[in-house]
C-alpha cells in the first residue's frame, strides 16, 4: 500500500516536471491572430477629436470664423462627410465676461456660425443642431487672456 501511494506521488511530481507554465488565455497567437485596432473608433468622438479638432476659436466680442477655423471645419466637413449616420451638436460658448443674456446670444452667434459653415460645404442641416451655453461651461479656469481665449469657442460633439 505505502508502495502504491509512493508510486502515485512520483507520477505526480514528473507530471508536474512536464507541465507548461504558460498559461492558456484562449487568446490566439501567431501568424493567424487577429489584429486589434488600436485608436479610437471611427466615426466616433474620440476619433472627431484626434484626427479632425472638435473646437473652433474666436476673437473677443466675434462670431465670424478665422481662417484656422475654417481649415477646422473643413475639416469637420469632410469627417462628417465620411460618417453620413453621425449627427453632431454644436455648442457656441464664451468667457466670463460680459453679461448672461449677452454672452447666451453670443454663444448662439458662434454655434450657428460653426453650423451655417458646415452647411454651406454640403452637410445635412439635419445632422447639425446648435446650443449655447454662454459662460456657463468654461473648459479652461482662470482669468486672463489665455484662459478667455479658450473658452471663445465652438465645439463639435457626437450625438
Amino acid at each position: 500500500m505505502r508502495l502504491k501511494f509512493i508510486g502515485a506521488l512520483g507520477v505526480a511530481a514528473l507530471l508536474a516536471a512536464c507541465s507548461n507554465d504558460q498559461a492558456n488565455t484562449g487568446a490566439a497567437t501567431g501568424a493567424g491572430a487577429a489584429v486589434q485596432p488600436s485608436g479610437p473608433v471611427p466615426g466616433s468622438e474620440a476619433d472627431l477629436v484626434a484626427n479632425v479638432g472638435d473646437r473652433v476659436f474666436f476673437d473677443l466680442n466675434q462670431n465670424s470664423l478665422s481662417a484656422d477655423a475654417k481649415a477646422t471645419l473643413d475639416k469637420q466637413a469632410d469627417w462628417l462627410a465620411k460618417y453620413p449616420q453621425v449627427s453632431v451638436q454644436i455648442a457656441g460658448n464664451c468667457d466670463d465676461r460680459g453679461t448672461e443674456e449677452y454672452n447666451l446670444a453670443l454663444g448662439q452667434r458662434r454655434a450657428n456660425a460653426a453650423r451655417d459653415y458646415l452647411t454651406a460645404k454640403g452637410t445635412a442641416g439635419a445632422r447639425l443642431s446648435t446650443i449655447s451655453y454662454g459662460k456657463d461651461r468654461p473648459t479652461a479656469t482662470g482669468d486672463g487672456e489665455d484662459a478667455w481665449a479658450q473658452n471663445r469657442n465652438a465645439i463639435t460633439a457626437v450625438q
